[in-house]
């Protein structure tokens, strides 16, 4: 009975032990390579409006955010993400595949001039990654849905933190 116990141990040892080594290494090169990494994130620049006219602007580098409101007047702020707010982005980034987007979406076979347009950009440094995204974007419904959930977390975050600003 010991000897068959002792059997499956190492059997189970044998199998396991190195596909967990495995998981180890390939998983650490991975991360090590990755392409973009938040340790040597610098900014985002989101820029959006109609037409080619891309009056929204921010720019996290600088801090400098202004945007068209309601009311057609164009409001100048200085705002700043924290790092929990840009690590948020970037993974957001990460997850909706930024990096392989194209860098330029749009309609070429008959462009709307009154859908809005969208500049996203990245940087970091080595790299830095910019999509230029049009709403009227004739596309794979996969790739404009990410773009769009991209478009509205960044949005998000930016209402989020104007309203703690206030505060």
């Amino acid at each position: 009975m010991s000897s068959s116990r002792s059997k499956k141990i190492f059997l189970i040892l044998s199998v396991a032990v190195p596909f967990i080594a495995y998981c180890l290494y390939y998983y650490t090169m991975m991360v090590g390579n990755a392409p973009y990494k938040f340790s040597e994130f610098k900014s985002i620049v989101f820029e959006y409006g109609t037409g080619d006219s891309l009056l929204n602007k921010y720019n996290s580098a600088t801090g400098d955010y202004q945007y068209v409101d309601a009311r057609d007047s164009l409001i100048k702020k200085h705002l700043r993400l924290n790092k929990d707010e840009l690590l948020y982005l970037h993974r957001k980034a990460a997850d909706l595949g930024f990096w392989n987007f194209p860098a330029v979406e749009k309609n070429h076979s008959s462009p709307d001039k009154n859908a809005p347009h969208y500049k996203i950009q990245y940087n970091y440094d080595r790299k830095s990654k910019t999509v230029l995204y049009s709403a009227d974007f004739d596309g794979p419904e996969t790739l404009k849905d990410a773009n769009q959930r991209l478009i509205k977390e960044i949005q998000r975050i930016l209402n989020d933190a104007e309203i703690k600003h206030k505060k």
